[in-house]
């Protein structure tokens, strides 16, 4: 009984590998590049066919005079708070549908310009920067690995330079604070502690947190418990509730939780038009009326396994048996795996677009606190999966902007939307301090150093440099 088990075991194990490692693979990937893993597996494998015609990415029913399926495109119930999210073969939003004609509105409007890791942290650290700091944080920011850390040690850069190591350290520290939070950090405990700081001036930090991850990082990633339980002196149950809060609101690679790769931002459509992977629209233009939320699907057929080829395999060569066999089971894989992938995507909207209906009908200033880690449990998928959905994913609002995914997540956003008011009704330019007071007095707890970020992640000037250009204003306008 024990050989025919450890057998069992042996044979079941790859498939499910197969079947989520497929399913992840293409999860990650937008609608271009989607496209183009379809039709790689359509030329090399002859077990692979596309129906041409207009189908239901779904169902696969024949669509007729119509973009949408009116069976999944169906509303589930009448309540206006639940979008009618479906997977969608719009081919107005295919490749080759994105030429302007001459004369018609361009779609520059919506256009992204993407920029590397370095670039958009340097935009914002730079009114905090000394002239002679510039160079040790552009070294610092071009030596950073995949993760946004930095491996190299400081004093080796401070005998680069020649300057104190006091400096180059004043220069980190100035990056670290800086969007993504921890980024340029030695060590992933370094960036961690960095995250609770700031964290700490907006909410309450659990107990032992800040000790546990200075003493007991490896055991804190490893999920050794019961051993950090006793390093600490503390139960089982507050090292649980210490992993838990690590895990809904840090990340100790910080350029993962934007970028995925520290020199390569999330958008991989460089000096290219934007092509939306999700369109969210109202149902009939009404403004009361649920969300339309449409997947974009980039064919233009139906995928399936050709079922000559199917038939052919019991009467193939001998030779050739295997080979066949290889190329039905990874056909058949494939087209399961990209009708998985559709589904999680359409979980995945249908919650987000619930949580943030404000925020999409009414702006910036609606969008809700909403983590990765706090969806993943709501959805019940691990929060890799999340992650793996949103990055590179762009969505379509109503109003016809273009905006990543991830932005649903930004936790900044109302602050900075708040912060942007608060400058454009100034009297006379206010300083970072006071900005924080007002701020504060608005019901957001953020630091000076929070501020300086935000106003630079916004492209606003400091108070003196706003004072400079209404100077200049009231030059002019004087007779």
């Amino acid at each position: 009984m024990m050989l025919i088990r450890q057998i069992q075991t042996v044979d079941i194990r790859p498939v499910p590998t197969a079947h989520l490692t497929t399913t992840m693979s293409l999860l990650v990937l937008g609608i271009a590049e989607l496209h183009e893993k379809i039709e790689s597996e359509l030329a090399s494998n002859p077990a692979l066919e596309l129906v041409e015609g207009r189908f239901c990415p779904t169902c696969q029913r024949p669509l007729i005079d119509t973009n949408h399926c009116p069976i999944c495109s169906r509303p589930k119930n009448l309540d206006n708070a639940e979008p009618i999210v479906f997977v969608s073969p719009r081919d107005d939003f295919h490749a080759d549908s994105y030429d302007t004609e001459e004369g018609e509105d361009s779609f520059e409007e919506y256009s992204v310009d993407t920029e590397d890791l370095p670039t958009y942290v340097l935009k914002q650290i730079a009114s905090e920067l000394e002239i002679e700091d510039r160079p040790i944080a552009a070294y610092i920011l071009t030596s950073l690995d995949d993760d946004g850390l930095l491996r190299i040690p400081l004093i080796d850069i401070a005998a680069y330079y020649h300057v104190a190591p006091r400096q180059v350290e004043r220069v980190q520290k100035i990056i670290q604070y800086a969007d993504p939070l921890g980024v340029g950090s030695s060590t992933p405990q370094e960036a961690l502690l960095v995250q609770i700081d700031m964290l700490s001036q907006s909410m309450e930090i659990p107990t032992y947190v800040q000790q546990a991850i200075r003493e007991g990082y490896s055991l804190l990633m490893h999920q050794q418990y019961s051993e950090l339980s006793h390093l600490l002196g503390i139960s089982i149950t507050q090292v649980k509730e210490i992993a838990r809060f690590v895990g809904s609101n840090l990340n100790p690679y910080p350029a993962r939780a934007n970028w995925g790769e520290a020199r390569q931002p999330t958008t991989p459509y460089r000096g290219a038009y934007y092509r939306p992977d999700v369109v969210i629209s109202l149902l009939n233009n009404d403004p009361d009326g649920p969300l339309v939320v449409e997947i974009i699907s980039p064919l233009d057929g139906k995928l399936r396994v050709n079922p000559l080829f199917r038939s052919g395999v019991k009467e193939a060569n001998p030779d050739k048996i295997e080979e066949w066999h290889s190329d039905l089971e990874r056909a058949t894989l494939f087209v399961k795996c990209l009708q998985q992938r559709n589904q999680a995507m359409v979980h995945l909207m249908e919650k987000i677009v619930s949580i943030q209906r404000d925020f999409i009908l009414k702006g910036d200033a609606y969008l809700k606190p909403l983590t990765r880690a706090t969806l993943a449990q709501e959805i019940n998928v691990h929060e890799s999966t999340i992650s793996r959905s949103v990055t590179g994913k762009t969505a379509q609002l109503p109003s016809g902007k273009i905006i990543p995914i991830s932005k649903f997540f930004d936790r900044s956003l109302q602050v900075r939307t708040e912060l942007q008011k608060i400058i454009e009704s100034e009297g006379r330019p206010l300083t970072d301090i006071e900005l924080v007071e007002l701020l504060r007095e608005r019901g957001y707890k953020v630091a000076r150093r929070t501020v300086a970020k935000y106003r630079s992640m916004e492209g606003i000037m400091p108070s003196h440099g706003r004072k400079k250009i209404k100077s200049k204003k009231l030059v002019y306008q004087a007779p």
